[in-house]
């Protein structure tokens, strides 16, 4: 059973992650496909997330086991007064940053999710990639990253082993991507029609 480990961090976009874990968690649960273990890990034992939500992940960056798939969610900007928060912050800070690259190294696929890219753009993950992000961060991860092929029309891009989406509920559509892409188009449809999900046919 493959390991997924969701990164969370305080001001994390709360449906850049719970998309994904709802895709993965549900999936090769009935008939149909196998299933993931899916995990959330943070810096902290406790983090808070867009509007209040506090999630206390399972693991913390200490004690987490190598996970096979490794997805980092996005989420913040910046205060009135310039201070940055959610990944805007994550993405400057050097405990992520490490830890990301010593998963890398391991991981069988990366994931991220809406402004989850330019903590990957920061760990140098992107060089010479296509990648996609929120619209409205598609300018500051072309600034982090020039030698990455940012697009803005496409939902999600597949360089391998990272794979990216645009922003909050593209998400979704890419953890149905990596479904079909890891087991079958017809396991992401059967997970889809148990979501309810009408995007991914």
């Amino acid at each position: 059973m493959k390991k997924i480990a969701i990164v969370l961090f305080d001001d994390v976009e709360v449906l850049d992650f719970a998309g994904p874990f709802e895709v993965f968690s549900v999936t090769g649960k009935r008939k149909a496909g196998q299933p993931y273990e899916v995990v959330t890990v943070a810096e902290k034992d406790t983090i808070t997330a867009r509007n209040q939500l506090v999630v206390k992940p399972l693991y913390t960056f200490a004690d987490m086991p190598a996970p096979d798939i490794l997805l980092i969610p996005g989420g913040g900007g910046y205060h009135a007064d310039g201070r940055p928060f959610g990944s805007r912050k994550e993405m400057d800070n050097p405990v992520m940053i490490q830890w990301v690259q010593l998963q890398a190294k391991h991981t069988e696929l990366i994931l991220s999710v809406c402004t989850g890219a330019l903590i990957l753009a920061k760990a140098g993950l992107l060089e010479n990639l296509e990648a996609t992000t929120h619209f409205m961060a598609l300018d500051t991860l072309k600034l982090l990253a020039p030698n990455t092929r940012v697009v803005s029309d496409k939902r999600y891009v597949d360089n391998g082993k990272i794979i990216l989406s645009a922003g909050v509920s593209a998400g979704m559509d890419m953890a149905f991507y990596v479904v079909s892409k890891l087991q079958s188009p017809e396991v992401a449809r059967e997970t889809a029609q148990y979501m309810q999900y009408d995007y991914w046919k």
